[in-house]
């Protein structure tokens, strides 16, 4: 019997334990799932004798190693700052690991150790990073293999409310981690390539110079660009592209409304405000709306929209910017704390929600004198509150590629990514299996005369 160790069992994690947990009597697995909530772990092992609940703090090293020694495969799930460890630790005992995040400088310098140790260490098999590295690299590898010339790449992801629970005048509700979600942008100026040119979005402007799209039967998203698309030149082998562009889907409300908050220096998380504490709604927004004498809040912010806008007010009304609630504040919160407060309170999903995780792509190439472009969309909705579809998109491709390394099935060694042929299209075979599917379409591009 194999044994299987999850460090942390997060919201993410729970469609990877079920399928490993319905695989593991035919497969022969043990799981040993550790979160300090112990009851949230016991909940999603219920019923399953090979499966065992712990409870201790997986990110101290000297609680950790007892069970990674044991361990046939190791899956973390813990915050990504915590990787790099996990991987040493894992070279030093031989054990392979799973991660969903990025990988970091740091964790890329452990490849020769790695393939040294005769481990493998997937990195960004989630979905994004994960799901969309395997639906592009499928069509551009489709692309290479047929003789054409890929001469832009566009992709887009975004985890939103499903429509039909889709009922507040943002058109969001939160299905990630807010703080990520109010932060986004902040890590730096967007760099992308148009037509051979380098592109630089910053800050102040990334959520208003936006990518529009419409996918049929779904409605129309807007795309605001990720901080780096120029490094999946050399990841994706697409040097010598024209446009390449990597970003994250909303709707046009969001995008629209959180850029006022943006200009109004509301999203700053570098300084904790004065008298914090003692804040409500109304006075958070005026503490960064300028003073005019004898007009209220309300006003103010009006002036502040401008004519031009002024159709976003009943937005930030509906979100309770105005309100004089005396609980809103707390001690030393940053602008960018008060802010996730103010939008978590009407922006999270309610008990009978469901989440929508859209991925989309676009693909232009010459082949044969004929200039083509194909579109590959995935729309996933979710099941419920626990198994998501943000948790079935991140978890189901990882526990896949979980079974496939204990089977030998993944043969590669060292620090990786799902980018190999022999990795992505068995994944994304049996992900069919399980409703996350990607719809293409191939369209001929008429020639300007």
């Amino acid at each position: 019997m194999k044994t299987i160790l999850i460090l942390g069992a997060g919201l993410s994690a729970s469609s990877m334990i079920r399928y490993l947990l319905n695989s593991s009597k035919e497969e022969g697995w043990q799981l040993r799932v550790v979160d300090r909530e112990l009851s949230r772990v016991e909940k999603l092992i219920a019923g399953y004798s090979n499966a065992q609940a712990l409870s201790f703090n997986a990110t101290e090293r000297d609680e950790r190693m007892s069970e990674m020694e044991k361990a046939d495969l190791v899956i973390s799930m813990l915050p990504a700052r915590f990787h790099v460890e996990i991987a040493r630790d894992c070279i030093a005992l031989k054990k392979n690991l799973i991660t969903p995040s990025y990988i970091s400088e740091e964790m890329r310098e452990l490849d020769t150790e790695a393939k040294a140790a005769g481990i493998v260490i997937m990195n960004e098999i989630g979905v994004d990073p994960g799901l969309d590295h395997m639906s592009a690299m499928k069509i551009i590898d489709q692309i290479k293999e047929i003789g054409g010339s890929l001469n832009s790449f566009k992709s887009f992801c975004g985890g939103l409310v499903a429509q039909d629970y889709d009922d507040n005048p943002w058109r969001y509700k939160f299905t990630w981690n807010p703080r990520n979600v109010v932060l986004a942008g902040k890590g730096g100026t967007a760099m992308f390539l148009d037509n051979h040119e380098f592109k630089y979005i910053p800050y102040n402007r990334l959520f208003d110079r936006l990518d529009r799209i419409i996918i049929p039967g779904h409605g129309k998203f807007v795309g605001y660009p990720n901080r780096d698309s120029l490094s999946y030149k050399e990841t994706y082998g697409l040097n010598g592209i024209a446009t390449l562009y990597r970003g994250t889907l909303r709707r046009p409300n969001f995008c629209k409304g959180f850029n006022v908050f943006i200009e109004l220096g509301m999203t700053d998380d570098a300084f904790p405000m004065n008298n914090a504490e003692n804040l409500r709604p109304r006075d958070f927004l005026n503490a960064f709306l300028p003073f005019i004498p004898n007009l209220s809040v309300e006003q103010k912010f009006k002036y502040f929209l401008r004519e031009d806008r002024m159709y976003l007010y009943d937005q930030f009304e509906w979100l309770g910017v105005f309100d004089a609630d005396t609980d809103f504040g707390f001690k030393d919160a940053t602008p960018a704390q008060l802010l996730e407060k103010l939008m978590v309170r009407k922006m999270s999903l309610s008990e009978d929600d469901k989440d929508m995780l859209v991925m989309y792509h676009e693909f232009e190439y010459s082949h044969e004198g004929k200039s083509k472009k194909i579109v590959s969309s995935m729309i996933n909705i979710g099941e419920d509150q626990t198994y998501t579809a943000m948790a079935n998109t991140v978890g189901l491709p990882l526990a896949i590629s979980a079974k496939m390394i204990l089977n030998a099935d993944i043969n590669t060694k060292g620090v990786t990514l799902p980018i190999q042929k022999e990795i992505y299209e068995p994944i994304l075979a049996e992900l069919s299996e399980y409703g996350i599917v990607f719809n293409e379409q191939e369209l001929e591009i008429e020639e300007n005369v």
